[in-house]
């Protein structure tokens, strides 16, 4: 005849020695984790007035602003680090100065190589700026939040590039002129007027209709508008 121990019986748990309450507060804890950390890792939502157009791709990194607008004088390629000035340079270590550019057409595009809509829209800028350069054309894309030059390097060979690409390794660059989303493009006339503004990747299409009053010489298109073409804001 056994006697007893004293000590009550052990009750099996759910699964192993864990009961049904403490795996419930292991999983409400897990969710909650995962929760945090989609919401710090999602790119920002800007107010709709800010998005280039509803369901257009643009990649934002900063807190939306207006920004830089069609009429503005374009800012010289520089931008302040440690309340020191500091100019972008090239990837053949050479200054890329907006100045020396004056009385051509200017094309300047902010990107990443780690950038979705960037990628996309690579070939689009690398065909344009070969079919226009001999009418004087000068495309310069900036890279911002790289991690090393050689990175941009990289991608410049993987996709053929042969225009300027400047590595604005602090962003200093992109912050003075005023850009939050990648990619972003500014089309700057020969008087160093900034003509069009464009937030979002380009098509072909949309390239050739932005590029052709600045090789003409002509003003902006007054027909572009945020509601007739996706992303772009034109001059009045």
């Amino acid at each position: 005849m056994t006697e007893p121990t004293g000590r009550p019986p052990t009750r099996a748990g759910l699964i192993g020695p864990f009961s049904a309450r403490q795996i419930l507060v292991f999983l409400v804890v897990v969710l909650a984790a995962g929760g945090l950390l989609a919401f710090i890792t999602s790119p920002i939502s800007p107010p709709d007035a800010l998005l280039p157009s509803p369901g257009a791709t643009f990649y934002v990194i900063g807190t939306p602003t207006e920004g830089l607008k069609p009429g503005d004088m374009a800012p010289e390629l520089e931008g302040v680090v440690d309340s020191k000035t500091v100019g972008l340079t090239g990837l053949d270590g050479r200054p890329i100065r907006l100045a020396d550019l004056r009385g051509r057409p200017v094309w300047l595009t902010f990107f990443a190589t780690w950038c979705p809509p960037c990628q996309q829209e690579t070939p689009v800028l690398r065909d344009a700026y070969e079919a226009h350069r001999e009418q004087g054309l000068e495309l310069v894309a900036v890279s911002v939040q790289e991690t090393t030059a050689d990175d941009v390097r990289a991608y410049a060979d993987t996709y053929g590039l042969t225009f300027p690409i400047g590595f604005d390794a602090s962003s200093a660059v992109f912050g003075a002129y005023q850009g939050y989303g990648l990619p972003t493009h500014l089309f700057i006339d020969r008087s160093g007027t900034i003509q069009n503004v464009w937030r979002g990747p380009l098509t072909a299409a949309e390239a050739e209709r932005l590029l052709a009053p600045l090789l003409a010489g002509g003003p902006a298109p007054v027909s572009a508008s945020p509601a007739s073409s996706p992303g772009a804001t034109a001059s009045p």
